[in-house]
């Protein structure tokens, strides 16, 4: 049984989407929780990286496919995990790829979990589709970064959401802005402005703010202990705004 299903999305790629999602599902383990995550963006999975896993291989039984654990006990599905190699390009139609979603739902052994995570493709495209209607998504994260034009593609993604009735729980803003490291102002390279306007128009939560940081970027190489404590209670305090939106 799951309890809560949480998607995470963004209007277009390259704006930190499976950072967060990754982050997410690690504070929502250390809160106590029992936490999962699919990885849904089929042609370009980096779930296992940012978890340190992508040694690892998924397996199978008569009763499905078991997904791989984390150290930390956070259970984790993703095709790299299917993959020989993780540099294979998934080379598929729509289709097929949505179909590997379903599976992905249906046939993977989640058990007992208070959280499951899907970290779902840019766009609004056959796979988010899938997704949104196959899945009882509990509600979704949108993950922007402070550009009109960003926003402009994200009010894609929450019209889809809102046209399938699935609750929308705010909005994360990477790259949000830069940090000096002389006096520690925070310098918006964007007017933040417009994302204020931006959420009150869609009336939507903003969940927290993250700085342009080589730790986040750096997840994948080096691992979410290497973060500074600053960045580390960014997520934290989103995972809690989640669980409250969400109680």
């Amino acid at each position: 049984m799951i309890d809560c299903i949480i998607g995470v999305m963004s209007g277009k790629g390259g704006v930190g989407k499976s950072t967060v999602s990754a982050m997410i599902a690690e504070e929502l383990n250390k809160k106590g929780f029992k936490v999962g995550i699919m990885d849904a963006d089929i042609t370009g999975p980096s779930i296992p990286r940012l978890l340190n896993i992508s040694h690892k291989k998924a397996t199978a039984n008569e009763l499905g496919i078991i997904p791989v654990t984390t150290s930390n006990g956070i259970k984790v599905m993703s095709l790299n995990l299917l993959m020989e190699h993780e540099d294979q390009p998934v080379i598929w139609r729509g289709p097929l790829i949505a179909g590997v979603v379903e599976q992905f739902w249906a046939d993977v052994q989640w058990g007992d979990l208070d959280y499951l995570i899907i970290d779902m493709p840019p766009g609004t495209g056959d796979v988010a589709l899938t997704v949104m209607q196959s899945i009882p998504i509990s509600g979704l994260v949108m993950v922007s970064v402070p550009q009109d034009l960003v926003s402009m593609i994200v009010s894609k993604s929450i019209n889809m959401a809102k046209k399938l009735n699935i609750p929308i729980l705010g909005v994360v803003e990477n790259m949000s802005y830069v940090k000096c490291p002389d006096c520690g102002n925070k310098i918006r390279i964007f007017e933040s402005e417009s994302t204020i306007e931006f959420l009150k128009d869609n009336n939507l939560k903003l969940l927290g703010e993250l700085p342009m940081s080589k730790d986040i970027a750096n997840i994948s190489i080096e691992g979410n202990d290497m973060i500074e404590e600053e960045i580390k209670s960014i997520f934290e305090q989103i995972a809690t705004n989640i669980i409250e939106v969400l109680s």
